[in-house]
């Protein structure tokens, strides 16, 4: 499952450099996330380092976007194999 950023967004510009897919970021209003490109970090970290530095904890996981595990790491070594 993807993350989702929240309307409580106060745009303090910590998560977006922490995503190794470059998943977020900025929208219209408040950053984004790319559910094609949110792998949860799974395949980089043990735990999403966006919601890790989120002072508002605004990050949780995407409802719409349900992934497992296995899912998730296959889109990670999809996006891998893209960079390369």
């Amino acid at each position: 499952m993807a993350l989702i950023i929240t309307d409580d967004c106060i745009n303090c510009d910590v998560c977006e450099p922490e995503c190794p897919n470059d998943a977020i970021y900025m929208g219209a209003e408040i950053y984004e996330i790319n559910p094609d490109k949110c792998t949860e970090c799974v395949g980089h970290f043990d735990e999403p380092q966006c919601q890790q530095v989120c002072p508002v904890s605004c990050i949780p996981f995407h409802p719409e976007h349900r992934e497992t595990k296995d899912q998730l790491f296959a889109k990670f070594e999809r996006l891998q194999a893209a960079k390369a």
